[in-house]
């Protein structure tokens, strides 16, 4: 990922406060107007000039990039956190309706799952990897369980996860949030093939 400082030296604080805030401003601008918001916008809403905002992120793709993909490294690590709860089906389905209800409400993210916004979450990534990983354990534990139907694979479930992000967002707009994630949980389940 872009915004690895890993092997760079820590920041200050005052740098590492205002590297939180542009990435704080940019989820937000980022959920409410997708991939169309430009660098200066983002950085007039945080209130810096552009060139604070460029001494982190030296481009609006590596922004976006920082933002888009930690929001998905949270969605593998609530998967993995889930993987070994005592209930696997409603495990399984939790974290499938989380994310969906959570990236149908951002614009940015939904064009990242759905067809990768030409950012990391490409095939072949790491991020990409660890997140059909993360689903393929809960599906695999949610099926032996009985909770899932067996015939779905981990990329039915992955073309279900973006079909559901066009219907969530469908749905608030009627005030229906969190009924489609709702329905496609319900076609998942065992006894339902």
């Amino acid at each position: 990922m872009g915004d690895d400082h890993s092997s760079a030296r820590p920041l200050r604080a005052d740098a590492r406060r205002n590297r939180e805030r542009v990435l704080q401003i940019a989820q937000e601008a980022l959920a409410a107007d997708g991939l169309t918001i430009s660098f200066d916008e983002i950085a007039r809403r945080a209130g810096f000039g552009v060139g604070t905002v460029y001494r982190h992120f030296p481009t609006k793709e590596a922004l976006f990039e920082a933002v888009l993909l930690g929001r998905v490294e949270r969605f593998v690590a609530d998967a993995r956190a889930l993987a070994t709860a005592a209930d696997a089906g409603r495990a399984f389905f939790a974290w499938f309706c989380r994310v969906a209800e959570q990236a149908a409400g951002n614009q940015a993210l939904c064009d990242l799952l759905e067809g990768g916004a030409g950012l990391g979450l490409r095939p072949g990534s790491t991020l990409e990897a660890d997140f059909a990983d993360a689903l393929g354990r809960l599906l695999a534990r949610a099926q032996r369980a009985g909770a899932v139907r067996r015939d779905l694979s981990a990329d039915d479930v992955r073309d279900l996860l973006r079909g559901s992000l066009a219907a969530e967002r469908h749905a608030r707009g009627r005030g229906a949030a969190g009924r489609m994630a709702a329905v496609i949980c319900d076609g998942m389940r065992a006894g339902a093939d």
